[in-house]
């Protein structure tokens, strides 16, 4: 058996990409990109939410801990982190952060906060319902979809890097909702400037979802939704070329076409968060 020395060393040692943000606000605490790209990473990750009894459909019935500040529950980033807690096997749910902060957020007279990796990893911490409030409100901004019509069309120019790498990452998670992504610099009939992102070959209903991650993307990197618009496009549309020629192109990945009906785990449809019960 380790010493305690050893499990406290291990304890501040990240191991996931979760434990790195949280560090990185740590040893920046005044650094409002650091904590945004933690928050940005709370909504992406996978979570494994403890549960009083198995769920049942999209119905969950999260385990409920009273501590002084207020009725919490517990997640965790890994399997392995919660079986560390836990000590023993125990029901849970997997689910985006994104749809786990919207479940908890439904019922506001709850007052539910969230125990993230408490006690087993260095990002341990407990978020109180105002912060997941927050991060609510801010996961349901999106940017501009486009109604002007673009006279002129330029490479991008001037975007922080920030931003970019943001893109880049959120796409690459969109494997199947579209072919391709664009930006662009556009010049519209009222002589306004602004960046597009144009999707191409958006499978059917995909819009919505793709604008979400946009706008997560934007937020998170601290840049206002209003610097982006978005539109989605045909590939055979002319003004799909036009982008093609000088814009920075993102291929999103394939999937494969799924064989038969497969049921969705609960959280897993961005449109149904799962219910408590």
């Amino acid at each position: 058996m380790p010493d305690n020395q050893s499990e406290n060393q291990s304890e501040n040692q990240p191991e996931t990409l979760l434990d790195t943000a949280y560090l990185r606000t740590e040893a920046n605490p005044d650094d409002d990109a650091a904590r945004l790209a933690f928050y940005a990473r709370l909504a992406e990750a996978e979570l494994f939410l403890l549960l009083e009894t198995e769920a049942r459909g999209d119905q969950l019935s999260p385990r409920v801990f009273a501590l002084e500040d207020g009725p919490v529950v517990l997640a965790f980033d890994t399997e392995a982190r919660l079986s560390e807690f836990t000590g023993l096997p125990a029901p849970y749910a997997a689910l985006p952060g994104r749809a786990l902060v919207q479940m908890l957020v439904a019922d506001p007279e709850a007052g539910l906060g969230l125990g993230l990796n408490l006690g087993v990893a260095p990002s341990s911490r407990l978020l109180p319902a105002e912060i997941l409030r927050w991060l609510a409100d801010t996961l349901e901004n999106r940017p501009t979809e486009l109604q002007a019509r673009a006279s002129e069309v330029f490479a991008p120019k001037g975007l922080p890097d920030t931003l970019l790498t943001a893109l880049d990452a959120t796409l690459a998670r969109a494997g199947g909702l579209a072919v391709a992504a664009y930006l662009a610099q556009v010049a519209y009939d009222d002589g306004s400037r602004s960046h597009i992102l144009a999707f191409v070959g958006t499978a059917d209903g995909a819009e919505p979802t793709l604008a979400r991650a946009v706008a997560q993307a934007l937020t998170f990197s601290g840049v206002e939704a209003g610097a982006l618009d978005v539109t989605f496009l045909e590939a055979s549309d002319s003004f799909a070329a036009r982008l093609a020629r000088v814009g920075l192109r993102f291929d999103l990945p394939k999937v494969a076409a799924p064989t038969g009906h497969t049921p969705k785990a609960p959280g897993m449809d961005p449109d149904a968060p799962p219910r408590l019960r």
